[in-house]
């Protein structure tokens, strides 16, 4: 018999109830370290006193309104977002899976009314993560993500991760877009080098296409930059934002340069729900945190304790773990031995971390997460190893 709730997950066996910082409280009683930070959202820990204090106060005066009108907590975030990043222009969603489908549109108009209807083919890579709209899985393209789907959302060419040459040979008269994550976090923390991203800018620019950056993982703040792509000195036209922008309140956004976004005018686009007050008063004081220099100075301070101390992980169970990767605080372990026994065993010491593709566990902790509590971490996963090994 089905289940009230569509079975479409595979959860683990635990349910909370109460959080703080970077801990959690479980029905039972028993409290867990999160690494996890509810897949890379929750950026400034559970229950952060400011965030709590400006969803209350927003609560309390107005929740929603809906896009017929103006929104000044819209406006103030949309505001913030053009003064630090490369963007003229913000559009918000409500996840980043709405943003993928808002990006492939905004690319493919942009071609449009250049007189180019042609160019609609978009340039994504294989272990890609987009979301699970239709058209965000015609984009990944994944078997495990397509199959039974059909037909697929046209326009769209797979390539290897990071192949410039591929890129190279794959951009034609028809294409519209490169799409691509900085940092791949579904795929197992893959960092496209800067080279590589410095690359592919001159060659969007010399071809006329425009290049999508996928942040909704690797953005605000978790990679020690506002933005990954920052660490290569290049923008995108275009950007996909989302998770750490609300800090756990639902928010994501478009970003965009005003030639990307030329051709979206009123009526080629919209939204119910997103960018409604509640949403960007809590998305604000997200962002007045995250994107001050002292903060992401501390990100990857902290990242380099963390990162010091899983080497030396690695070096006391060279059988289970292989490498660190990542940047900032988007770190996985690559492993040898299956990355779920890994991620179990941690849930029997009292440790939340996140699998991904490639055998890798992620390591996403809260970005303000102590550095009492990154001790902590590394004592669970020595004995989420010491576990493994002992099976």
């Amino acid at each position: 018999m089905i289940t009230p709730v569509l079975p479409t997950y595979n959860r683990a066996p635990m349910a909370f109830v109460r959080g703080e910082g970077s801990w959690l409280w479980a029905e039972d009683g028993r409290r867990y370290l999160d690494l996890g930070a509810g897949i890379a959202v929750n950026a400034l820990g559970h229950a952060n006193p400011a965030l709590v204090a400006a969803l209350t106060e927003q609560a309390g005066k107005l929740w929603h309104v809906s896009n017929l009108y103006r929104i000044p907590e819209q406006e103030k975030l949309a505001e913030a977002l053009v003064a630090k990043t490369f963007a003229d222009t913000v559009f918000f969603t409500n996840s980043g899976t709405e943003a993928a489908e808002l990006a492939i549109k905004m690319a493919r108009k942009y071609h449009y009314e250049k007189g180019q209807p042609d160019r609609v083919e978009i340039i994504t890579f294989e272990g890609a993560f987009h979301g699970r709209s239709t058209g965000a899985i015609a984009a990944a393209g994944s078997e495990k993500m397509v199959k039974g789907f059909g037909p697929l959302m046209p326009g769209f060419r797979q390539l290897k991760w990071a192949d410039h040459e591929a890129i190279r040979a794959a951009i034609t008269d028809k294409t519209c877009a490169v799409l691509i994550e900085p940092v791949q976090g579904e795929g197992g923390i893959r960092i496209v080098p800067d080279q590589c991203l410095k690359g592919l800018r001159d060659l969007c620019d010399s071809t006329g296409t425009l290049l999508i950056f996928d942040e909704v993982q690797c953005g605000m703040g978790r990679s020690g930059k506002l933005f990954a792509h920052e660490w290569s000195g290049i923008a995108p036209d275009i950007m996909m934002v989302a998770k750490g922008i609300g800090g756990g309140f639902p928010l994501g956004a478009v970003l965009a340069t005003e030639n990307a976004a030329s051709g979206m005018v009123a009526g080629t686009h919209g939204s119910t729900y997103g960018g409604n007050p509640l949403a960007c008063a809590v998305g604000a004081k997200v962002m007045e945190i995250v994107a001050d220099e002292a903060f992401l100075a501390e990100v990857n301070r902290k990242a380099a304790l963390f990162r010091q101390g899983l080497e030396s992980l690695i070096a006391s169970h060279p059988a289970l773990f292989e490498a660190v990767r990542g940047e900032g605080l988007i770190l996985g372990l690559k492993c040898k031995a299956p990355n779920t026994d890994i991620v179990k065993a941690g849930y029997d010491v009292g440790l939340l971390t996140v699998p991904a593709a490639d055998n890798v566990i992620r390591l996403l902790p809260a970005l303000n997460i102590p550095d009492a509590d990154i001790a902590s971490a590394l004592t669970l996963l020595d004995q989420a190893a010491t576990r493994v090994e002992a099976a």
